[in-house]
């Protein structure tokens, strides 16, 4: 099993609540997110390039690429990084996690965090889902493709919270997964394709 996941640009329109939903449902500590939209298009966020009537503007929502071949766990001195053969997740370990933060650096999509102190969040309860990660000061963090949720039988949170339905997840080994009829016969890009990673998630032109 190979777990991807497919974007089609043409749907998203950067209203962020995939980025919502994975930090609510993944009870995020106060400034961190595991997923961020960024705009492809002017000089800031939301903002077109071009001149008119010329214009062009993407949203690509961005966070692990889950990559066959992680730049990330090759550079892990503790092995708190790897990609499970079961499932094609990159995981991160935080109780094996020592900080050196050196995950961080050789990630090509800056898709990893850092809880640089205690964790502090905006109300005094949990958010999100019963299980969710926990987290905790000095280690690095990522998106988990919600592996909590996946063992449930259920789907990623930026999945299920999609309102554009832009979306497509499943396994890219399984030709009739909605993620391979997705990109099956569609023009698709992958961030940073010649760093030779090859991501996991896919965007549909």
């Amino acid at each position: 099993m190979h777990y991807g996941m497919a974007i089609d640009l043409q749907l998203c329109f950067g209203c962020t609540e995939c980025a919502v939903a994975c930090k609510s449902n993944n009870n995020l500590p106060n400034n961190m997110w595991w997923n961020r939209v960024l705009t492809d298009g002017g000089d800031y966020p939301d903002t077109a390039k071009g001149t008119y009537p010329q214009v062009s503007m993407a949203h690509y929502p961005v966070g692990c690429q889950h990559c066959a071949n992680p730049a990330c766990a090759k550079v892990c001195p503790v092995g708190a990084t790897w990609r499970d053969e079961k499932t094609g997740i990159v995981v991160q370990d935080v109780d094996k996690c020592i900080g050196c933060r050196m995950c961080m650096g050789a990630c090509p999509y800056s898709a990893r965090t850092f809880n640089w102190e205690e964790p502090a969040y905006a109300v005094d309860f949990p958010l999100g889902d019963f299980d969710a990660p926990k987290h905790i000061a000095g280690v690095v963090e990522k998106c988990t493709f919600c592996a909590n949720r996946l063992a449930r039988g259920e789907e990623p949170a930026c999945m299920e919270h999609c309102p554009g339905r832009a979306r497509y997840w499943g396994d890219l080994d399984d030709p009739d997964s909605d993620v391979s009829r997705a990109i099956a016969g569609r023009p698709t890009v992958r961030l940073l394709e010649d760093k030779g990673t090859e991501p996991s998630v896919y965007y549909l032109a």
